[in-house]
């Protein structure tokens, strides 16, 4: 087995026998045939959330190859506490003595002795995972964890750690040495990892809102979360400086960060500092009731929640089952009536010869599939999962989402009506309706009523006022929250930033080959001495596979997180990020990402449950088997796996929503079957943002593609919003010129460049719109510093310019 190279998913062949068949996934309970033969499993039992629950997101810190630390991390502290507060333990103690050895271990990391400071913070690092050493069970664990962080973090720990962590960066000579290295391992990050982990601890554990903190906990978190989002550390926030970890790291100079550790702690940090899906929704719903904006037509995550999924394309196996029974109805010579009318009253959608509606093959896939979506026959429709009362939203018998339509949709209808009945055009004018029709008079009235201004309209129409006045239009007030500072912040190095994140994210997926120039993002998983045993090799070949969705995870969620986010505060921000991961090939990698077995990636078993934190230090380790191993944990699916997917599917629609140009590379770069194949994840969320991704790039697939795939077609209609007037479904495109698109990008990019330089560029504004002073008495006034030579020469200067020139002084006077 090779460990070292991406070797994708599974690891070796007994773990690719255990994985699911490649065409259909069986779950926990037998699927069910209905009457054309097609396989039906429940939906996946998945809550879309911004994290997964508090204890996987802290085992997925720690890879397995960090076990044997735990010890060590426990004898650091146990000597330390022995030597200052005799045989006691510390679950024992009082508030005030638990403060005073807090505060002591703070002083430990203060010296000049690396092997000291090395000490103190593995032993503060004991602290924050809970001294687990003293607990009986997971949840009491869990308990000190947090009452251990919080006091960490009152006596100052966190400032004195990220100054560590600056010297660490700063560190040349490890720098030097790790790049000389011919094989990097756990050893040489060691320092840094021990940083990494009692910060990612505290952000990860002080994020948690438990309602039952004390009130003082709460104080204490809400400050952290102000100091992290804010300049103070570097005079930049946190999260600056562990994006220029990232672009160490990736630029060769650095190869011994344990980059996963980063990536988790950025992830935190920006999440924990600028909030996640929910608070993102209540912004948006506050951002419009300032800008006296309608209110939203549905809670987004509500419906997304409620909506079901739809039964995922056969296999082939189903597909001749399908031919062989259809084979034999047609042999029999005769079919009694009422059995063909039970027939027909069971599926009404059927046609008189079945073969008509069936799915062709897709004509860019040459793999044998045939979708059926059960929103089209009722009897094939799985029973529904059970939810709570709070997660149900009622809607009404329908499309799960109100219509929108756009300004600029209605100015498009009026103006061919226009054209068509009378034969002039108004520009802009949606109101004047003189001489058209009845019907059109209704449908203008329609399409007004489900009209939807966005914040980002609002933002693009204020940004040309400022551009075309800028000295009237008076200074633009910037709010200083959270997000605008981190954008000031990663604003000058932010497209080096979008490029390495994305290189980590290519050699991370599993569809990567090893190859000699790619980046090492196996530093910090693989041990001093190479596996030499059967089952060693299995474990670290698990190990390898997990700490690769782990960083594809991180990466994804900051993606998703920044976009949002910029979105909110403004456009051309959200553009400006947007843009460079489209020029440092975004849209091409995630479908590279997505052409797999995507069933084998969300149903992959990478964890070895008996050895995740907390469990592998409250339990007695059992004896590791091969077989152990294999199994993995019972589970329908990879919860980080199916995350990272949703997240992935999220930020391609985000990149090509309303581009034309970024629709084509879609097109271009045939992402129609990639796609289609991903709706194979029974999962309704995600199933949403495929259809989305297939809705835009319809229109150019041809006739022939939509009319072989109208069961796809039919699900587009069914799950995806509509856009009244929008002709998704046909072939009429005549918004889009082949020609116009790298205009597009860069009027785009024109208009991305003014926004930036008017708000951040103070230093190279234009002198023209300087403000002159005009007053001769406060010109005449000015102090002008002369050069010392003039003042040296200056009777010689007042005779050769004054008294040896005549001066007119009646001219002057006139």
């Amino acid at each position: 087995m090779e460990v070292g190279g991406n070797s994708g998913i599974p690891v070796n062949n007994k773990q690719r026998a255990m994985l699911p068949n490649k065409s259909r996934v069986e779950f926990t309970r037998n699927p069910r045939k209905d009457s054309e033969g097609l396989s039906e499993s429940p939906d996946l039992e998945f809550e879309y959330a911004d994290t997964d629950k508090w204890a996987a997101e802290l085992s997925e810190l720690y890879s397995y190859t960090e076990g044997p630390e735990f010890a060590v991390n426990r004898k650091c502290f146990e000597v330390e506490f022995r030597t200052h507060v005799c045989d006691r333990k510390w679950t024992e103690l009082d508030a005030a003595q638990h403060r005073a050895h807090a505060m002591r271990l703070l002083d430990g990391l203060e010296v000049i002795a690396r092997e000291k400071r090395l000490k103190a913070a593995r032993a503060i690092l004991y602290m924050a995972q809970g001294t687990f050493a003293e607990c009986s069970s997971e949840a009491e664990v869990q308990y000190w964890m947090r009452y251990n962080i919080f006091l960490l973090l009152d006596v100052g720990t966190f400032s004195a750690l990220v100054e560590l962590l600056n010297m660490e960066i700063d560190n040349s000579a490890a720098c030097s040495s790790a790049v000389r290295k011919p094989a990097i391992s756990l050893a040489d990050s060691t320092d840094l990892r021990v940083l990494l982990n009692i910060m990612y601890l505290m952000v990860e554990t002080i994020q948690q809102d438990d309602p039952a903190d004390k009130p003082e906990w709460k104080i204490i978190r809400e400050t952290f979360r102000a100091e992290l989002g804010s300049p103070l550390f570097n005079n930049e926030p946190m999260s600056v400086m562990l994006f220029g970890m990232v672009t160490k790291f990736c630029s060769g100079h650095a190869p011994h960060f344990p980059m996963k550790k980063v990536l988790l702690l950025l992830w935190k940090s920006i999440l924990f500092t600028l909030g996640g899906f929910e608070q993102l929704q209540s912004i948006k719903v506050h951002k419009r009731v300032e800008l006296g904006l309608a209110p939203l037509p549905e809670d987004s995550i509500r419906v997304i929640r409620s909506m079901r999924a739809a039964s995922p394309p056969a296999s082939a196996s189903d597909l001749i089952e399908q031919q062989q029974k259809r084979a034999r109805r047609e042999h029999k010579a005769l079919i009694k009536q009422d059995n063909l009318d039970a027939f027909n009253e069971k599926d009404p959608y059927k046609a008189d010869d079945s073969r008509e509606d069936e799915d062709d093959n897709d004509d860019n896939d040459n793999s044998i599939e045939a979708e059926t979506f059960p929103l089209e026959r009722d009897e094939v429709m799985p029973p529904p999962i059970p939810h709570p009362p709070s997660d149900r939203v009622s809607l009404p018998k329908g499309l799960p989402w109100a219509p929108k339509v756009r300004e600029k949709d209605i100015e498009n209808f009026l103006e061919s009506s226009r054209s068509k009945f009378i034969g002039y055009t108004l520009g802009n004018d949606t109101n004047t309706v003189v001489g058209l029709p009845r019907p059109i008079h209704e449908s203008i009235k329609t399409l007004k009523q489900h009209k939807y201004v966005s914040i980002a309209e609002i933002q693009i129409a204020k940004e040309e006022e400022f551009q075309k006045t800028p000295l009237s239009g008076g200074e633009e007030e910037v709010e200083m929250s959270s997000i605008e500072l981190l954008y000031q912040g990663i604003l000058p190095s932010l497209p080096q930033y979008m490029i390495a994140l994305l290189k980590i994210l290519l050699a991370a997926a599993p569809t990567s080959k090893a190859k000699t120039d790619s980046i090492n993002i196996l530093a910090d998983v693989l041990p001093e001495e190479m596996p030499t045993t059967v089952l060693q090799s299995m474990k670290l070949g698990v190990d390898v596979n997990r700490h690769k969705e782990i960083i594809v995870k991180a990466i994804s969620a900051i993606l998703l997180l920044l976009l949002k986010h910029f979105k909110l505060n403004h456009i051309y921000q959200f553009e400006y990020m947007a843009q460079h991961l489209v020029f440092a090939n975004c849209i091409p990698l995630i479908l590279k990402f997505f052409n797999q077995n995507i069933m084998s990636y969300i149903t992959a078993k990478n964890s070895i449950s008996v050895l995740d934190f907390p469990h592998c230090v409250v339990h007695e380790l059992p004896e590791l088997t091969a077989e152990s191993l294999e199994a993995g944990d019972n589970n329908q699916f990879c919860w980080r796996n199916l995350f990272s997917c949703i997240n992935l599917l999220r930020i391609l629609n985000k990149l090509t929503k309303w581009k034309h140009s970024r629709t084509m590379m879609l097109v271009v770069f045939k992402s129609a079957p990639i796609l289609k194949r991903a709706l194979k994840v029974k999962q309704a969320m995600m199933q949403l943002y495929v259809l989305k991704l297939l809705k835009v790039q319809t229109k150019y697939l041809g006739r022939q593609w939509r009319k072989s795939n109208m069961k796809t077609m039919s699900a587009i209609y069914q799950k995806v919003r509509h856009r009244l007037n929008d002709d998704w479904a046909y072939g009429n495109d005549l918004d889009a010129r082949p020609w116009d698109f790298q205009a597009e990008e860069c009027a785009l990019r024109a208009n991305i460049e003014r926004f930036n330089s008017r708000r951040y560029d103070k230093s190279h504004s234009n002198p023209d719109f300087l403000p002159v002073d005009n007053c001769l008495q406060s010109v005449l006034g000015q102090r002008v510093d002369l050069p010392e030579d003039f003042q040296m020469n200056y009777d010689l200067w007042l005779e050769r310019e004054v008294f040896s020139k005549p001066i007119s002084w009646e001219e002057l006077l006139q």
